[in-house]
Order: structure tokens, then C-alpha cells, then sequence
């Protein structure tokens, strides 16, 4: 018991979900680099490799900047932690992310921002607006959700995956933004396009008439985005680069 207690997380855990640790905790250094935290009332999930429907939250009440690999919390889909652990999560993360993680098998990867530039769009009523390259890039893969209060009732979890179908992104109104993939690296790109998308809009809206573009030119330019996004190869480099970059400027998310 004693030898078992010593040992270091990465020695309980099978080597995949040693990485899948470290990618995530990368991801919750990205969104503190970006300055898209909320101290500690946002979060990300991801999936635990294997049989068994459990995933990765962060402990609530931990600055992003503080979230290692070791630290992260093994839930299951009743909310059980896995093991024991001296930390807690967030009630609402744990509603948002089961119910996605139940719904939808290809999902990994679940990332929920309450960011001041997507929390402003998701405030107003046309939603995100196909004002920028950017906006466009994304738009056909944008669900809504509409305001239920804090995310602590069960029953809203039916409306949360029915909303957002088989779409890769989310608004959920007067509340923040949403993004789910196979892999961190798409989970990071999408929430990446979106939140400078709805910084953009805010921006541009200070100013003059928005030029808009029609349904045409949205296709055309999701079509074009889409080829790349789903390179596997592509994916696989971009997260590496990424990794490396939180490795120069985050050190410690791999311990």
C-alpha cells in the first residue's frame, strides 16, 4: 500500500493516458497564453484512451498556468473521480463535457471558453457573422445553444448535444464559446478561428457598414479550409510546433 502510494501518476497510468495528460494540460497552458482563462471557471476535457467512457477535467479552484498532467482529474460519466483524488471539479464542466463525451463517440477533445470577445458575440442576436476570412473559414460548423441559467440541470444535457449535432463548434448565448475534435490539435484550431473571429467582429462593429458575404462565398471558403484541417499529417506537425511552444513558454505542463 505504502510502495503504491508513492508511486507518480505517470507510473499508475498506461503510456496513452500519459499523453493524453500531457496534451491537455498543454492545451489549458494555450488558453492562459491566449488570455482566454477565466481564472479557473472554464474548462477542457478530454477522453481517456481505452474501453472504459472516462475523460480528463481540470481541478476547479486551479489557476490554468498551475494544471499539470499529474494534477488533471479521471471522471467518469456519473461524475465519479477515478482515483480518489484531494481535488474537485467544476459542477457545470462536469455537466458540458459528460454529456458531450457520452453523445458523441469521434469526440476527444471538448474545449469551453467564456472569452470577453465570445461571450460578446454569443450576447448578440445574429450570432457570428460572415464579416472576415476568419468568421468564414468556420461558419459552416457553428451550432447555437440557447441561455439555460449555470449548466447544473441534467436535463440540459439533452439539448446541449442536440443542438450541437454533428457541428464541431458552438455558441451557447450570453454565455461563451465551445469547440470538440478528434484531436487536441483540432480542438485548439477551431476554438483558435473562433475566438479571433468574434474579436474581429467586435472590433469591426466599432466602425463603419460591415461588408457581409453571401452563402456562396461562405461555402467556398469553408470548403477551402476544410481540405486542410482534415490533413492527419498536417494535424500531427501543427501540434507538435504547438507543443513546442508551450514547452519554451509554459515549462512544467508534462510533469
Amino acid at each position: 500500500m505504502d510502495d503504491q502510494a508513492n508511486l507518480s501518476v505517470k507510473d499508475q497510468v498506461s503510456d496513452e493516458e500519459w499523453k493524453a495528460r500531457c496534451d491537455l494540460a498543454a492545451l489549458y497552458r494555450l488558453v492562459h497564453m491566449h488570455g482566454w482563462d477565466d481564472l479557473f471557471f472554464t474548462h477542457i476535457s478530454m477522453r481517456v484512451p481505452g474501453p472504459e467512457e472516462h475523460f480528463l477535467l481540470n481541478p476547479f479552484g486551479l489557476l490554468y498556468e498551475d494544471v499539470t498532467a499529474s494534477n488533471l482529474v479521471k471522471i467518469d460519466l456519473e461524475g465519479n473521480v477515478l482515483p480518489p483524488s484531494q481535488y474537485g471539479i467544476n459542477p457545470a464542466g462536469f455537466t458540458i463535457h459528460s454529456a458531450i463525451h457520452e453523445a458523441r463517440s469521434d469526440v476527444n477533445v471538448a474545449l469551453h471558453l467564456h472569452s470577453d470577445a465570445g461571450v460578446a458575440v454569443a450576447a448578440q442576436k445574429g450570432g457570428l457573422r460572415p464579416i472576415s476570412q476568419l468568421a468564414m473559414n468556420i461558419m459552416n460548423d457553428v451550432a447555437y445553444h440557447d441561455y439555460e441559467g449555470l449548466a447544473l440541470e441534467e436535463d440540459e444535457k439533452v439539448r446541449l448535444v442536440k443542438d450541437l449535432g454533428e457541428k464541431n463548434l458552438m455558441i451557447l448565448r450570453n454565455h461563451g464559446t465551445l469547440s470538440v475534435g478528434d484531436h487536441p490539435f483540432s480542438a485548439y484550431i477551431r476554438i483558435y478561428l473562433l475566438e479571433r473571429a468574434c474579436k474581429v467582429q467586435v472590433m469591426a462593429q466599432a466602425g463603419g457598414e460591415l461588408i457581409e458575404w453571401d452563402r456562396k462565398m461562405q461555402d467556398r471558403v469553408f470548403g477551402q479550409s476544410d481540405q486542410i484541417a482534415a490533413n492527419e499529417f498536417f494535424k500531427e506537425i501543427a501540434w507538435a510546433a504547438v507543443l513546442d511552444r508551450v514547452r519554451r513558454e509554459s515549462p512544467g505542463f508534462d510533469a
